[in-house]
């Protein structure tokens, strides 16, 4: 056995015995505790948790990927989920945390005195929260193919176990204190690398500054950025400071849709729940983003280092020289593992024994690279999801410390899938059975099918995650525009309309979210299947994007449609009862308040 591989069986294997560990001690015996942790959370606690369990694949394994390859552009990532966590905060969380329920299906079914948009909003909540957790299941694939050395598919199968024991076991209690100690893990694991690397290349240990700092390497003397993009531009990819997502237009949608889709997400919503009070609620708020801003301001920094370390270390010469490029013979040894996984695959065409990574699609460079006898891109996939795992062993950095990065990955997978796997067990046996189908059901009883939701969402999501739409946080993205087209307009006009109505309410969530499917169906497959892209070529716009929005964006529009309906079906039908809307009123104005009177 390698140093390496002792170091990530030790790190990994005492990361998990503390997970499962605290997972039989904080075992929930009710539904209290199943649900919300028995309600008595400290807010400080509460809000690291919040942290690990927004922290997800996407954030830990994927969102620097994005950076890396998306440059400039993929700062919407970064923008619309920080935005939204705000917006999360400010607008949402303490009001449901006064409702005082359980589930958001909960809420929206008393709010709109109505058990049709409970079970509507409980179908939107498991199409949008199964949809976030094929993303974990993909960094779950990632992070257990490089630590087992197996296959990304069995990386699936044993993440879908670790999962499986704690979650069920243990609830949202055990989740909650499982999440504390993933979140310890998942920042050392983030924030320690890129002390390492930032020193490496700039000589400054604050990641964050060191992005701004010049480069130490070769060719040194200029600032980090501007290596970078001297580096890729070489090479034929866009420049790196300047690269965007798409139009202008395509970037605000894109930020949007990710920042109410932040704000509709069950799994995080449901964390406000676990405090005493109002107040705690607040300030779990303020503590959990205190939590987020340490990896989310690191992430760019990750990102470009990552990004100039890959291309140096196949491009080590000049440019078109028949020495510039790495020998595929000679190539270190962490390539040779990621390519174990299937994430990273080499095709030598033109057969000289050596690596051409470079934009065969960019016509202007490919004539360029046909005079140095080069016949196509061979690094044939690169998978940005191996950014921030494999960014450790390419940057050389000690064994120790790539083996933390594993157990980080697997944390923040973990902790997310878990939260997101409670989200919709709680919504099947709490919303759908107790609330509507069998309300005499005992707790016992509603515990047990909470277990056995949560067993079958384990196997869904993992059997969509063999095949998911995308990397991690492009799936994650799809589920975001899920939630923002179904959820947020219900939740925002729930709380702030005393207007708002059950079949204004009903209709919006169900216009918001079809035309969202439609037009993700029609570009991803349906159901994300392969090959079925353009079964429904009467609705769709064939290749091409309505107004130049991609799909993982489209929850924008969706909510916005959601909105608009919701708004004028309850204009021309009844108004709620009054009882309801001295309900809004409760909740929104603090106890006390009233009109001001003169002295």
């Amino acid at each position: 056995m390698t140093p390496l591989e002792l170091w990530t069986y030790s790190i990994v294997g005492a990361t998990f015995a503390i997970y499962i560990g605290i997972a039989i001690w904080a075992r929930a015996k009710t539904t209290g505790e199943f649900y919300v942790a028995g309600g008595g959370v400290h807010p400080v606690a509460n809000g690291m948790a919040t942290a690990a369990d927004w922290m997800s694949a996407a954030s830990f394994i994927s969102m620097a990927g994005m950076l890396a390859f998306g440059g400039y552009g993929a700062s919407v990532f970064l923008m619309g989920w920080t935005g939204g966590y705000v917006l999360l905060a400010l607008l949402l969380a303490p009001y449901l945390r006064k409702f005082g329920k359980f589930t958001v299906p909960e809420f929206i079914g008393d709010r709109y005195y109505s058990q049709s948009a409970r079970v509507v909003a409980v179908i939107c909540l498991i199409l949008a929260s199964t949809t976030y957790v094929i993303g974990q299941m993909t960094g779950i694939g990632v992070a257990f193919s490089r630590f087992l050395g197996v296959t990304y598919e069995m990386g699936i199968i044993v993440g879908m176990g670790i999962v499986a024991i704690y979650a069920i076991l243990g609830g949202m209690k055990g989740i909650t204190y499982t999440q504390i100690a993933q979140y310890v893990v998942l920042i050392l694991a983030y924030t320690i690398p890129a002390i390492f690397i930032a020193l490496t290349l700039t000589g400054i240990a604050i990641p964050q500054i060191g992005l701004g700092g010049n480069y130490l390497g070769e060719g040194g003397g200029i600032s980090l950025l501007d290596k970078l993009d001297q580096v890729v531009t070489d090479l034929g990819f866009k420049q790196y400071t300047t690269q965007v997502m798409g139009s202008t237009l395509n970037m605000f949608v894109y930020t949007l849709s990710l920042m109410i889709g932040t704000a509709g997400l069950p799994h995080v919503i449901i964390r406000f729940f676990t405090v005493p009070t109002v107040k705690d609620a607040r300030y779990s708020a303020g503590w959990a983003l205190v939590f987020i801003a340490l990896l989310y301001t690191t992430a760019p920094a990750v990102g470009a280092m990552a990004r100039l370390n890959l291309m140096e270390t196949i491009q080590i010469g000049e440019v078109g020289s028949p020495t510039g490029n790495l020998v595929y013979d000679e190539r270190p040894d962490w390539f040779k593992r990621w390519e174990t996984t299937g994430l990273l695959k080499f095709e030598d065409k033109n057969g000289d024994g050596r690596i051409q990574y470079y934009n065969d699609a960019n016509a202007d460079f490919a004539a360029q690279a046909e005079s140095f006898g080069w016949q196509g891109n061979e690094m044939v996939t690169v998978n940005n999801d191996i950014i921030v795992m494999a960014n450790p062993e390419i940057a050389r950095l000690p064994a120790w410390v790539i083996a933390l990065v594993v157990a980080g990955g697997l944390a923040a997978a973990l902790s997310t899938a878990a939260g997101l796997l409670l989200a919709i067990s709680s919504s099947i046996s709490h919303d759908l059975l107790k609330g509507v189908m069998m309300p005499r059901i005992s707790e016992k009883s509603e515990l047990m099918a909470g277990r056995l939701a949560m067993i079958g969402a384990i196997v869904l999501a993992g059997y969509l995650g063999f095949n998911p739409p995308g990397f991690a946080a492009g799936t994650v993205a799809l589920a975001f525009g899920l939630a923002a087209s179904s959820l947020f307009p219900a939740l925002m006009l729930g709380i702030f309309s005393k207007r708002a109505n059950n079949v204004g309410a009903i209709a919006g969530m169900i216009s918001g979210i079809t035309i969202t499917l439609l037009y993700v169906f029609q570009h991803k497959g349906i159901f994300f299947v392969s090959g079925t892209e353009f079964l429904m070529p009467e609705i769709g716009m064939g290749e091409d994007w309505f107004f130049g929005i991609s799909p993982n964006a489209f929850g924008a529009v969706g909510a916005l449609v959601n909105f608009t309906v919701a708004i004028l079906v309850a204009k021309v039908t009844a108004p709620p009862p009054e009882a309801i809307q001295h309900l809004v009123e409760d909740v929104r104005i603090p106890r006390g308040s009233g009109t001001a009177v003169s002295h």
